[in-house]
């Protein structure tokens, strides 16, 4: 969750963009627009409406849709507004009506003296609860804030890290220059989605798309490589640690064992690259994006190679050349 309380204020400021957008507007209760949001769903008060109240999910954003609605109008062709002054007296963080519904004048006089904001959107029940749970799943995840590099190499997302002045930035400049994308240098913000997915962004949108190079110093990924270079956010699905080559290491050399590592609770795939004069780094980790793809399609090219030498050994070719032709019966 943010580091300060969510209230339904910040909810309609969201910059938000197509697909995401949630186009709410304030038709009702202002004053209450302070109001805190601190459960990430959503809740039909069609059972409140109709007086039973007994585990009512107060604490929810209420939506109402067409069939709140219709109910709504049937009270007050009845002339009945007890249930909703009940309802009222629980202590909500907003109502918001879809299909651009609008509620009756007693609805509105009775959320103006509960100083409960009433919000409208023109878009239907179902497109809005699978947009706003997305965008609060997202805004309530747990988070991490590391230092690295965060680039897009053929699709997958991959967190470059290292100490300070191991060519980090460098690497990902190459990756940009050969047509790949930057998320963010430096410093990566980490959301937890679901539980189970890790998705990256700049901690800072001002400085996101901007590297400093040694020796060169700050420069402007989106002024130099144009948009195509740069992307917002992305899923973080592999993690690649450089180092300053140490001969006195035993470095992985086949790939039969996978590394993870731990982030939000989450594994993710790891590799270690050493790095000293000589070595292409951008073109390791465009092969190293490739063979992450080839496993997640269930390919796994050392394990194979091993499967390989170990049905070699058990042939009898292999006998032969061992044994000699002259012990061979």
């Amino acid at each position: 969750m943010a580091d300060r309380a969510f209230t339904v204020l910040d909810l309609i400021d969201l910059d938000l963009k197509e697909h995401n957008s949630l186009n709410l507007r304030c038709i009702g209760g202002r004053k209450g627009l302070g109001r805190v949001v601190d459960i990430p769903d959503l809740n039909r008060p069609m059972g409140a409406i109709m007086g039973f109240f007994e585990d009512f999910a107060y604490q929810r954003i209420q939506l109402f849709g067409r069939g709140e609605a219709a109910f709504l109008r049937r009270l007050e062709n009845e002339g009945k507004t007890d249930t909703i002054e009940e309802m009222f007296s629980y202590a909500m963080p907003c109502c918001i009506f879809t299909h651009n519904l609008t509620p009756h004048k007693d609805f509105f006089e009775i959320a103006e003296n509960a100083h409960c904001p009433i919000l409208q959107t023109e878009l239907g029940s179902a497109d809005f609860s699978a947009r706003i749970m997305r965008i609060l799943s997202r805004i309530f995840s747990p988070r991490q804030i590391i230092h690295g590099v965060l680039v897009e190499v053929f699709g997958l997302g991959i967190l470059i890290q290292g100490d300070s002045g191991v060519g980090k930035s460098e690497t990902a400049l190459e990756l940009i220059h050969r047509g790949h994308r930057l998320i963010a240098d430096d410093v990566v913000e980490i959301n937890c989605i679901y539980g189970n997915t890790l998705m990256g962004a700049g901690a800072n949108k001002i400085i996101g798309h901007h590297m400093e190079i040694r020796g060169l110093g700050i420069i402007n990924i989106t002024h130099l490589f144009g948009v195509r270079a740069i992307r917002d956010r992305n899923e973080i699905q592999l993690v690649v640690e450089l180092e300053e080559w140490d001969s006195s290491m035993n470095y992985n050399r086949f790939g039969t064992e996978d590394q993870t590592t731990e982030l939000l609770g989450v594994n993710i795939p790891k590799l270690l690259i050493p790095v000293k004069p000589g070595r292409n780094i951008p073109i390791i980790i465009e092969t190293a994006a490739m063979n992450e793809r080839l496993k997640s399609m269930g390919y796994h090219a050392g394990k194979e190679f091993n499967r390989n030498i170990l049905k070699w050994i058990e042939s009898d070719a292999a006998r032969s050349v061992f044994f000699g032709q002259d012990d061979v019966i």
